[in-house]
């Protein structure tokens, strides 16, 4: 028996990190999956990896940025698996350019809240009423820890679009609850994932990075998988309205470690 058998989830941001690992982990627990990116190839290649454990996956194109993007995947959950359980948006961007207030152009600060922002919403507008036609279920936003505590290099817009998540998920758990279906916002800690490596891209970003970390590494995107499977399923039935934090203890430490 899987954790997830009978369920449905769509997966935003599948192509790579923690959307790939969550497609993949998800299809293990039994979940029929639709997982959905801009990138074709990467989205298709987790499909693939995907197959080795479950033949009820599929893959749709969408940016989560366009409304008539979001309606189309979600209606290609229902149409592909017939239900909708489970709607992780996590989809997300981390511009190179992002920095302080004075560095970030507009162009940046709107495309980092069209995609990280608009695109939470956008996905929960259409995929909240497909989770209660099908009774109920789980909707997961990805946040970050810097949205709790700010962070070391400068990110302003990923980092006041990651705060907006956690509040929007906040109101959604609070809509949203008597209808059975539980929204929170899993907080990630700082990842060795492709998309944080090419924006800390000097040693010297990294370690900025690595000296707050108790645990003193980066977490793996499988390790944020693994949390977000326990909200997917029933284990986490009381759990609502959370900034679900996995982080190394980076949230908690107020000092450097020696």
């Amino acid at each position: 028996m899987g954790r997830l058998d009978n369920k449905v989830a769509l997966i935003t941001g599948a192509g790579g990190g923690i959307g790939r690992e969550t497609a993949i982990l998800f299809a293990k627990e039994g979940c029929k999956v639709l997982a959905v990116d801009v990138n074709d190839t990467a989205g298709n290649e987790t499909i693939e990896l995907a197959r080795e454990f479950s033949t009820d996956v599929a893959y749709t194109h969408a940016d989560v940025s366009q409304s008539a993007d979001c309606e189309s995947m979600i209606q290609a959950a229902e149409e592909q698996f017939g239900a909708l359980h489970i709607l992780f948006n996590n989809a997300g961007i981390m511009h190179p350019d992002d920095g302080n207030a004075m560095q970030t152009t507009e162009e940046i600060w709107d495309l980092t809240m069209d995609i990280n922002l608009k695109g939470v919403y956008l996905g929960c507008k259409y995929g909240i009423p497909a989770i209660k036609r099908s009774g109920g279920g789980s909707v997961i936003n990805t946040a970050s820890f810097v949205a709790l505590m700010g962070a070391a290099t400068p990110q302003l817009a990923y980092t006041a679009s990651k705060g907006g998540v956690i509040a929007m998920s906040r109101e959604l758990a609070i809509i949203h609850a008597k209808e059975n279906i539980r929204c929170n916002a899993l907080c990630p800690g700082p990842l060795h994932t492709k998309m944080l490596m090419d924006f800390l891209n000097t040693d010297e970003k990294k370690q900025r990075r690595l000296v707050h970390i108790p645990m003193g590494r980066f977490g793996l995107a499988s390790e944020m998988a693994q949390a977000a499977l326990y909200l997917a399923s029933d284990e986490s039935s009381y759990v609502n309205g959370t900034e679900f934090v996995v982080d190394g203890g980076i949230t908690s430490a107020y000092v450097t470690p020696e």
